[in-house]
């Protein structure tokens, strides 16, 4: 199957220098952002997993130019042509430090993504996902607070369901990013382990200069989070690991085309509500 993708800006980087048809087909894991950072801010159990691997390939893809991100600093007097410029190298230079497979970086802009009558996105998903056919997947989570996150989310779920059975992936994952998912019943959340390498998540995020000396802190913010995912899980008991993203599992609503996808999200959502009135009404309520 050949890979088709709309956008005449579209851009396949393959750091190890294989042909582009041979470093996506050898595709294990198979990241979704909407910007260029997401990835590594919140995919970063798959890039792990297959960090110096020779059985596991991790490629990413980035749905838009990020030309829209907050600026200040050096880079204060960027225009969004110059800011695109950046974080277009930014992402490639990932993909090295990660030793990704490949990383697709497709040019839309947010506007574009975020009109749901616009179906190039979706299709341009479907076709990588013919062609790379993942073991897992990651994902913005549809509950992100990010209207960009949601609407690149929204595209691959939909190009996920509409694969064929033999080509469904084992897992999906919804990753955390402009949301934590900490509010997800225990029961319900994918606990994924991202410690022990340290160095290797620090070099990653700090590619992404333009956003950190550009006025967002997420490299720290992010550590913090994966930090406090780990220690807060449970409250009896010793860490049992250092670092720990949190993902919502998808991959019921990519198995069962008909299940309503809002109705399995706000379901967990009624469950969050639930178990708080419970708790709290032993205290407030006869």
């Amino acid at each position: 199957m050949q890979l088709q993708l709309h956008k005449a800006q579209a851009d396949i980087f393959v750091p190890d220098g294989l042909t582009v048809d041979a470093a996506l087909r050898r595709t294990t894991h198979l990241g979704i952002g909407a910007h260029p950072d997401d990835l590594e801010f919140g995919a970063l159990h798959g890039i792990l997993e297959c960090f110096g691997q020779q059985n596991k390939w991790f490629t990413g893809v980035t749905c838009t130019d990020g030309a829209g991100s907050a600026r200040v600093g050096v880079y204060a007097n960027y225009s969004d042509a110059e800011m695109t410029k950046v974080r277009f190298f930014e992402q490639r230079t990932a993909a090295m430090i990660g030793r990704y497979a490949a990383i697709v970086q497709l040019g839309y802009t947010s506007r574009e993504v975020k009109d749901s009558r616009d179906r190039r996105l979706e299709e341009d998903l479907l076709s990588i996902l013919q062609v790379t056919r993942p073991r897992i997947v990651y994902i913005h989570n549809p509950a992100d607070k990010h209207a960009t996150h949601v609407a690149v989310g929204a595209a691959a779920l939909k190009a996920l369901r509409r694969l064929p059975t033999e080509m469904l992936p084992e897992k999906v994952y919804g990753f955390e990013s402009w949301r934590g998912l900490d509010w997800l019943p225990d029961d319900r959340k994918a606990v994924l382990n991202v410690g022990g390498r340290d160095n290797l998540l620090a070099a990653l995020m700090g590619v992404y200069d333009s956003q950190i000396a550009g006025g967002k802190c997420y490299d720290s913010a992010t550590f913090g989070r994966l930090r406090a995912n780990a220690t807060m899980f449970e409250s009896h008991s010793v860490d049992k690991l250092e670092l720990a993203s949190y993902a919502l599992d998808l991959t019921p609503l990519v198995k069962d085309r008909s299940a309503d996808v809002v109705a399995y999200v706000v379901g967990f959502i009624d469950e969050f509500r639930a178990a708080v009135a419970q708790e709290l009404g032993k205290f407030f309520r006869d």
